[in-house]
């Protein structure tokens, strides 16, 4: 049998994505503030394993800020950050789990 490569065109695919999933805003929101904990969880993970990070759980945090004359809301958080490579694999990729596959290296 003879094998056929799946293709798609991604800007179209990640449109119909997010038009599907994240129809209400609260899905969108929650998301992201999703991601805030993320980046929290593997800092707080590299500090129970390196005492250079010098942080405890207390410290970390996921901020909301709403500012009503620009109709915005910020998210953010003081976890482990990316780096340039980190975000161009992890930003707009559909389903990747950051913490699962820093988890799944911290294992190994």
């Amino acid at each position: 049998m003879e094998k056929q490569q799946f293709k798609a065109e991604s800007q179209r695919l990640l449109d119909l994505m997010i038009n599907s999933i994240y129809t209400h805003r609260e899905i969108f929101l929650r998301e992201i503030i999703s991601n805030a904990s993320d980046a929290i969880d593997k800092l707080a993970y590299t500090a129970l394993t390196d005492d250079k990070v010098g942080m405890s759980r207390e410290d970390f945090a996921i901020t909301i800020t709403r500012d009503p004359e620009h109709r915005t809301l910020t998210v953010s958080d003081n976890g482990i950050g990316m780096n340039k490579a980190e975000m161009e694999e992890n930003l707009g990729t559909i389903a990747k789990s950051g913490s699962l596959g820093f988890k799944q290296a911290m294992e190994k």
